[in-house]
């Protein structure tokens, strides 16, 4: 349970404005946690690091485990010594969306570039960290990049219209294809330690300014993953190894036909007879990367809306019931009293509720979901409990102002007057002081709020294929008066981290 008041920021690490297309674990991230610090924000909020598949999205990763490649800095590979730093300086500026694919045409070649060079010259204490770093997660690792390796060979295909004998993971089909990958199985190990490496740096940098760095953990895995691939007897694939079931939420008032995401479900009987153990490696492996882990789609570990994979929309599933408290005790029991956040939105039933509570893990509250029908005042401030974490909107919320501008009634317009009073700096920064005035414990603010910007700033459109993930801001949006004006309402709402971090990461900021 957590028990101090804090504020944050949301902002995916793709969407910093590094070089090269995308934003990465370099200067602008560095920038990026001054600004937190000067703003006296203690809390970080990101997305799933896994590598992106199908649609770029971070929630539909080929790893629970492996880090997104795309992500790693060339500039400070150069700095390393694993690029000529002329190379990296070539990359374009940072000006627009992300286009994936132009990134990794013009990006990913240099990072493997980068691998080679150092896999081939690597000495002494690079060496000897690299090698240690391969011992300690041979038990994700190997399994990984020959997945990803093959993954390239047969284009991107999924794992399933492989060779049969490498689908089904022959191990003599296993060992021969090692041996004739082996140069793209090093560079792949060598890239998975240059993102640990940064990510490490970066986590490190964010801590000593006393900002914590809240994770988040998709409850369903991709079924084109190096997971299901390695570990098809902890889901529920047929004999061919195809989905049975799959994942998805029923029909509501916002979809006639639910929402069918298409993503394998688990067999807990067999988890719960091993012990939770593949669970137990991924929150372990979490804490390793964060301090803090937002649980998405919480509900599912109460019950899940099971539909079967012949079916294609959500219409014909049902709700069965998922482990419960039964994972959560060996999670503790193996890991200790663990700092969980619940994403609880959505349809949300009494038995959901209660088990959130026998956990005390706070659960989310959106307050642009508040302002509709009398049952949605949950989300507004005079409903909250203190167990609770404060959103403006998350990354599947248009921005407030978006959301102000196209998506409110002229009803709810007149509750949100009511409810805020006068907001001469514009409605998101109203909504903004009340978030961090509440009694919820934690507030998070995604960064287009603080920065006002319209639906051109959306992160994420549930249910739409084109344009997601690939917000950027721009260039010199971190205005030291953002910043200011940000750490007083932190301040006398009692959410401001320890004043001489503070001022180390104002002196940052500042330069």
């Amino acid at each position: 349970m957590l028990t101090e008041r804090a504020s944050g920021i949301l902002l995916h690490p793709t969407s910093l404005p590094s070089r090269g297309g995308i934003g990465d674990l370099g200067p602008a991230a560095y920038r990026f946690a001054d600004f937190l610090a000067a703003a006296r924000q203690t809390l970080w909020q990101i997305l799933p690091l896994g590598p992106v598949g199908f649609g770029n999205s971070p929630y539909s990763a080929t790893s629970a485990f492996a880090g997104n490649t795309l992500l790693i800095s060339l500039e400070r590979l150069a700095e390393r010594g694993w690029l000529d730093p002329k190379l990296a300086a070539e990359l374009p500026d940072s000006v627009g969306r992300v286009d994936y694919e132009r990134v990794r045409e013009t990006k990913l070649p240099l990072l493997e570039k980068a691998a080679r060079n150092f896999v081939d010259g690597a000495k002494g204490p690079d060496r000897e960290r690299f090698e240690k770093f391969c011992w300690e997660n041979g038990w994700w690792l190997e399994d990984f990049v020959l997945f990803d390796a093959l993954r390239r060979r047969y284009q991107n295909q999924s794992w399933n219209s492989w060779p049969r004998e490498l689908a089904k993971r022959e191990p003599g089909a296993l060992d021969k294809a090692r041996k004739e990958l082996a140069e793209e199985l090093n560079v792949g190990r060598a890239l998975q330690f240059a993102f640990l490496e940064q990510w490490r740096a970066l986590r490190a940098y964010c801590s000593a300014r006393g900002i914590r760095v809240i994770g988040d953990v998709a409850i369903f895995v991709s079924y084109d993953s190096a997971d299901v691939w390695t570990h098809p007897d902890i889901f529920r694939l047929d004999p061919e190894r195809n989905p049975e079931v799959v994942a998805g939420v029923p029909p509501d008032a916002f979809s006639e036909t639910g929402q069918r995401w298409g993503n394998p479900l688990y067999n807990w009987d067999a988890l719960r007879d091993r012990g939770y153990d593949w669970w137990v490696q991924r929150v372990r492996w979490e804490l390793m990367r964060c301090d803090i882990i937002r649980l998405d789609h919480f509900r599912g570990f109460q019950a899940y809306w099971e539909i079967p994979a012949t079916a294609p929309t959500a219409v014909n599933g049902r709700w069965v019931p998922g482990p419960s408290d039964d994972l959560f005790q060996v999670l503790r029991q193996q890991l200790g009293n663990l700092p969980f956040i619940a994403e609880d939105l959505g349809l949300i039933t009494p038995d959901v509720s209660a088990l959130r509570e026998r956990l005390q893990i706070p659960g989310m509250r959106v307050m642009q979901f508040g302002f509709g029908n009398p049952g949605a005042h949950i989300y507004l401030p005079h409903k909250f409990e203190p167990n609770t974490v404060v959103y403006t909107g998350t990354h599947d919320n248009d921005t407030t102002l978006g959301w102000w501008e196209s998506d409110t009634t002229e009803q709810e317009r007149k509750y949100v007057r009511a409810y805020l009073g006068d907001a001469p700096d514009g409605v998101g920064w109203a909504m903004i002081r009340a978030a961090e005035a509440s009694v919820a414990l934690l507030c998070i603010i995604p960064l287009q709020d603080v920065l006002g910007l319209d639906s051109s700033g959306r992160m994420n459109v549930p249910s739409s294929s084109n344009g997601n993930w690939s917000w950027r801001y721009k260039p010199g949006a971190l205005d030291p008066d953002l910043a200011k004006k940000l750490a007083g309402i932190v301040e006398v709402a009692d959410r401001g981290g320890p004043p001489e971090k503070i001022v180390q990461g104002q002196e940052q900021f500042g330069a």
